[in-house]
């Protein structure tokens, strides 16, 4: 999925605690944690993957930190495994257009078990098993142990692995909210998804199928076959296909892609429909012309629809499509995978915190 800039929803919450954490540097592997006899008896430091300085994934280190304390409206999650996305590398470079200032703990998407409530906090108790997003600002989650905003995760069930759970959240939701929230699409209705095979457009065309919406996929050569088996009724190889072929019949577009050949795509929208983006803007000059609709999307990961989906896994109707999944101690390799300069297999990058 290409983002040229991290959008994230309403910053309702209370900000992540951004005051330097104390750290506790080592250039050995750390050895596994001790296991716990008692809940209570949290540690008082976790590994964390963390930069010190914006640049290329080379700059991630591994650190020891101190266990952070949830405050109102959030929880302390022993994260079992954390996503990697996007978003995560933009942050990294600084391309985020986010408040962040080094140094500060990369990772969003995490799934874990619940160690600590914080003050007014409702719907969890220690002990549950919870997936979703860190905060609104993105960061926190590349750790042993994460603060994460109650609003934005959701009880994760026995059918759905950890690592699956932290393969959902981010591009998930955003799919949903672009079909049904911004587009909204209805059964009977024709979709185009530019993407289909990326991390976003692969649970778009899943979800859009699953709605009763006639699919269209866009994809580069040797996907075709792979988003027919997440059920798009129709392919089109941008590569050798002209796409004037396929004009006006869409009711809406979903953009996962962005770039110059974004405008392009306002030739597959009816009269009346709609081009959403989760990458940059349409341009809205094109689409009065196109007597189209534009919409730039702006994700809003919620316990609502984490959950949503999580019961759509659980009745076999959503495949959560996990790729190379690496230790927390490889966040670096992670990273050069989403730089494209590691090789990795398809689907989301995940890294596995604990067993």
């Amino acid at each position: 999925m290409a983002v040229s800039q991290l959008f994230i929803g309403p910053t309702a919450d209370p900000a992540p605690n951004t005051k330097t954490a104390s750290v506790h540097r080592f250039t050995q592997q750390p050895t596994a944690p001790v296991e716990r006899i008692d809940r209570l008896a949290l540690p008082q430091i976790m590994t964390a993957a963390r930069i010190n300085q914006l640049g290329p994934p080379q700059i991630i280190a591994l650190e020891r930190v101190d266990v952070p304390e949830p405050q109102e409206l959030q929880v302390l999650v022993r994260v079992c495994a954390a996503g990697v996305g996007p978003w995560d590398a933009l942050v990294r470079t600084g391309k985020s257009g986010l408040p962040l200032t080094p140094p500060l703990t990369l990772g969003s998407e995490i799934s874990g078990i619940v160690e600590k409530v914080g003050a007014n906090t409702t719907g969890f108790a220690v002990g549950d098993e919870v997936f979703g997003a860190t905060n609104p600002l993105f960061v926190m989650g590349y750790a042993e142990y994460a603060v994460v905003s109650a609003r934005m995760i959701a009880k994760k069930s026995a059918a759905l692995s950890h690592i699956e759970a932290a393969a959902l959240p981010v591009v998930g939701v955003m799919a949903w909210q672009m079909l049904f929230d911004h587009a909204s699409l209805r059964e009977g209705q024709t979709v185009v998804i530019h993407g289909g095979a990326g991390n976003v457009g692969a649970y778009a065309v899943q979800l859009a199928r699953a709605k009763k919406l006639h699919v269209i996929a866009t994809v580069r050569n040797g996907d075709a076959d792979y988003v027919r088996s997440l059920g798009a009724h129709e392919v089109i190889n941008t590569e050798t296909v002209n796409l004037a072929n396929f004009a006006r019949r869409a009711d809406a577009v979903i953009d996962t892609v962005g770039g110059p050949a974004q405008d392009q795509l306002f030739t597959f929208v009816k009269p009346g429909g709609i081009i959403v983006s989760s990458v940059s803007r349409p341009n809205v000059q094109l689409a009065q012309k196109r007597r189209a609709r534009a919409d730039h999307f702006i994700v809003d990961v919620n316990t609502a629809q984490l959950t949503r989906l999580a019961e759509m896994h659980d009745k076999n109707e959503l495949v959560i499509p996990v790729g190379s999944v690496l230790p927390l101690g490889e966040a670096r390799a992670a990273h050069e995978m989403l730089d494209g300069s590691r090789a990795h297999k398809r689907g989301k990058i995940v890294l596995q915190v604990a067993d």
